[in-house]
């Protein structure tokens, strides 16, 4: 059987039951005694194990079964959670992923056998110390007196849960006609283990046990609950059969996680009681009663299933399926600009073809922003792995910290969540390794003994901003500035005029680190500089907020999407360029002798604020529109302010030409295309407009 087809789904799943385990062996690591937990991750293992062995990868099903074995172990009472265990269990999730990295390059699981941690597993299964040993007896010895106490509590009266059953007048007949017939009426509760995960598919079975038997005429709760798993360990059922008692308890109680059945013969409540004489009568008039309470259970069906809306309710698809209808989505919006310029010149009797444009503009704006939710991806899907790596690096530094996640729901484009992993990995590396004190430091100066590192994600206007902060020691400015003198990146004249934010800046100059040591956390130089790129090749920015002594803040800016983005058109020297707005903060009307000169460099004081200006024409190299010299003293000059973070410039243009939503459209790889244009956009007339990147020029 060619398999093949289903190795995309079975890679998908594989990544979610991997991050499962890792979430819930951490929880696990924190609440040793916490049961669900251990059934959720005998689940995932389960699964994990199935669906290897199904797709024929032996090794990795191997492993996933001994894993398997231990929390089998772990959840009948026989074995204890402790560090190392845990330890273990980390390490295998790391060979599975190892497994899977294997399959996804080469759609082979390889050749690593990890028979050391196979080994270690099945050490753990046999270890039988007096220590571990007698925590088990003891836990056993008190799950065996809470049983007493119960029993005590429960007399077999207490047990029968089906008395409490109200029975309806056509169930009564029914009973009655049997028993004139000659069979038995049964009534009997049964009760479920506690330790049973799959409480729905042992009903069935007591239910086709007994089936074969006999007949259930009713059940509690009814079947469609049972099946949909909504009960507690335990429902009522009532049989007619001609077999005895103790032949139909024990089908019941020979089902697997089947702890016990109360069972006895059913009296028949004698206020209502039919007689014998009137069974053909009561068959003929209970027909329609029986129809009416079907159709009264048909018509409750539909709310409770209700109650299940999540399922079947998402499609994977492939994600360049979707960067396809993107794409067919930004043609259309430029069509749509062709004719949104057309209509300038349309006269005033076209009215109606201008309100078919204006239509036409609403539909495609509201299926751009449909497109633009479809590629939405939570941030969670980035982010859920980072508290395992926290947990790992606290081990390898010996330091105490911990992961405080908020804003994980916060949405990013696909295209970004794919890049942003590795940026937030460094600066959370960086903070656990530079950030952070050891413990013994921290408890010197009167700090917590655990370190908090925060992952904080919020949605601001067009742009998501994550910030990753620690409480630990700051940025020691000095130390940078000396670092940066030793290897000449800066003299010591430059050191001291030096703004304290200028000196953090240095921190993402390439191979720029402060490690006393390299290690293979950090120290060689490659983070923040990789960090910065990574970001500001994605149209965001970073900057970094710190204090002496109370921790470090990096502050990560990302634009919402990277395809279809609002622009101000602006005109130099007779060529268009678009500015993303989300960089833009005002535009000013400057008089010439308004511009001042610091340093040789033009600059204009707007509102109290020193503002440096960039002539456009200058930096992209485009030569002027010939003027008349007394025309140029009269006219301002047109300045749009951008920024990037706390940092502002003022752009010299020639004119405005409006906003208009933009598509991106890269410029390729076989013109070299200096940073500060980050792309190119078609205009409705058929143009080409490019994208000035204002980060770059800032």
């Amino acid at each position: 059987m060619d398999l093949s087809q289903y190795l995309e789904i079975f890679i998908d799943e594989t990544k979610e039951h991997l991050q499962t385990l890792n979430d819930q062996v951490l929880i696990l690591e924190a609440e040793p005694e916490n049961i669900d937990t251990v059934n959720e991750i005998f689940r995932a293992a389960h699964s994990l194990k199935g669906m290897a062995g199904t797709m024929g990868f032996k090794r990795m099903q191997r492993l996933t079964h001994d894993m398997e074995n231990v929390f089998s172990e772990i959840r009948n009472g026989k074995l204890n959670v402790n560090a190392d265990m845990v330890d273990i269990v980390f390490k295998c999730l790391d060979a599975i992923e190892g497994y899977l990295t294997c399959i996804i390059e080469t759609a082979d699981e390889g050749t690593e056998d990890n028979e050391e941690l196979i080994g270690l597993l099945n050490d753990a299964l046999n270890d039988t110390s007096e220590e571990n040993k007698q925590e088990s007896e003891t836990k056993q010895q008190e799950k065996a007196e809470k049983a007493d106490e119960k029993s005590d509590e429960n007399t077999e009266g207490d047990k029968r849960k089906y008395l409490s059953v109200p029975i309806a007048d056509f169930e009564k007949n029914a009973m009655s006609e049997a028993k004139a017939k000659g069979l038995n009426v049964y009534a009997a509760t049964v009760y479920i283990q506690e330790s049973c995960l799959l409480k729905a598919a042992r009903a069935f079975l007591v239910f086709k046990g007994v089936e074969g038997k006999g007949e259930v005429i009713k059940s509690v709760p009814n079947a469609q609950d049972i099946e949909d798993e909504r009960f507690e360990l335990d429902f009522s059922m009532f049989i007619v059969s001609e077999s005895p008692i103790d032949e139909i308890k024990n089908i019941i109680e020979s089902v697997s996680e089947i702890e016990e059945a109360v069972i006895e013969e059913f009296d028949i409540p004698e206020e209502v009681h039919e007689t014998v004489q009137k069974v053909d009568e009561s068959k003929k008039s209970d027909e329609p009663k029986k129809e009416v309470v079907e159709k009264k259970e048909e018509k409750k069906a539909p709310v409770k299933t209700n109650n299940k809306p999540v399922v079947n309710r998402s499609v994977r698809v492939d994600i360049d399926k979707l960067d396809d209808l993107m794409n067919l989505v930004s043609e259309l919006i430029i069509a749509k600009n062709g004719l949104v310029s057309v209509t300038g010149v349309a006269t005033t009797q076209d009215q109606q073809f201008n309100e078919q444009i204006e239509y036409l503009e609403r539909v495609t704006t509201n299926l751009h922003e449909s497109v633009m939710k479809t590629r939405m991806v939570p941030i969670e899907s980035v982010v859920n792995r980072f508290p395992r790596m926290i947990r790992d690096l606290s081990k390898k530094l010996n330091k105490e910290m911990e992961l405080i996640m908020t804003g994980e729901d916060t949405e990013l484009d696909r295209t970004v969540i794919d890049e942003i992993g590795d940026p937030l990995m460094h600066m959370l590396r960086n903070a656990a390794d530079h950030g952070l004190e050891s413990t013994i430091d921290r408890l010197k100066i009167g700090k917590p003994q655990v370190g908090t590192i925060r992952l904080d994600a919020y949605q601001d206007g067009n742009n998501v901003t994550i910030e990753v902060s620690d409480d630990g020691a700051g940025i020691d400015v000095e130390k940078i500035k000396q670092k940066a003198i030793d290897k000449g990146a800066i003299t010591e004249e430059q050191a001291e005029y030096m703004s304290e934010k200028e000196a953090v800046d240095l921190l993402f100059q390439p191979a720029f680190s402060t490690a006393e040591k390299i290690s293979d956390v950090s120290g060689r130089g490659v983070g923040l500089d990789v960090v910065k790129n990574k970001i500001e090749g994605l149209g965001g920015d970073v900057e970094v907020a710190s204090k002496l002594g109370e921790g470090t803040t990096f502050i990560v800016r990302l634009p919402l999407t990277l395809a279809i983005i609002q622009a101000l058109m602006v005109d130099v020297c007779g060529e268009k360029y678009a500015l993303p707005l989300n960089s833009i903060v005002t535009i000013e009307e400057i008089l010439p002798e308004d511009i001042k000169y610091v340093h040789t460099k033009e600059v204009i004081n707007l509102r109290g604020t020193v503002i440096p200006l960039v002539r456009l024409n200058e930096v992209l190299d485009v030569e002027p529109l010939e003027v008349e010299d007394d025309e140029l003293n009269d006219e301002g000059l047109v300045v749009v302010i951008v920024k990037k973070g706390d940092k502002q410039a003022g752009l010299v243009i020639d004119k405005l030409l409006g906003q208009q939503e933009i598509v991106i459209k890269p410029l390729g790889k076989f013109i070299h295309v200096p940073r500060l244009i980050s792309g190119a956009t078609i205009l409705g007339n058929g143009e080409v407009a490019l994208i000035i990147d204002s980060n770059t020029l800032v």
